[in-house]
């Protein structure tokens, strides 16, 4: 193989090995402050559908989750709380029953004729801790 060709492959054999596609800090727990209901909304690191950034609401905040990513939603407690990923034509909802704790949402892609179509899947603490711990922290979106 040509020098020059295994040089320019380099960055993107050291991108598809790289377990986190955001530039956040890896994964912390928050502390639940009074009267919030914490919901961690993460994404896996896979690279199908790496290019998609559908935007996550939960209650009145949104973000964009990358792969490998997760975001933290405080929500006030005693409240239920739709939280809901769109794409094009597919929207996905789940409703959070707003008691005082910590929920896990994993954001998947299935796939339709043309694009992937997220979903939310609320997760068990057990199985999501062992998944978000490989996640970092999504970072804002620049306004604009």
């Amino acid at each position: 193989m040509n020098h020059w060709v295994k040089i320019a492959t380099l960055p993107l054999i050291a991108a598809l090995g790289s377990s986190c596609a955001v530039t956040g800090g890896s994964f912390k727990k928050v502390n639940v402050p009074p009267g919030e209901t914490v919901i961690y909304v993460y994404r896996p690191y896979h690279y199908a559908a790496s290019l998609l950034r559908p935007p996550v609401t939960c209650g009145e905040e949104m973000t964009r989750l990358g792969p490998g990513g997760y975001h933290v939603f405080l929500v006030p407690a005693g409240e239920k709380t739709q939280c809901s990923v769109q794409w094009t034509e597919n929207l996905d909802q789940v409703e959070i029953d707003g008691a005082r704790r910590v929920y896990y949402v994993r954001e998947e892609f299935g796939w339709g004729l043309l694009s992937g179509h997220p979903r939310l899947n609320p997760v068990d603490a057990d199985q999501a801790k062992s998944e978000i711990e490989q996640c970092c922290k999504q970072q804002p979106e620049p306004p604009g």
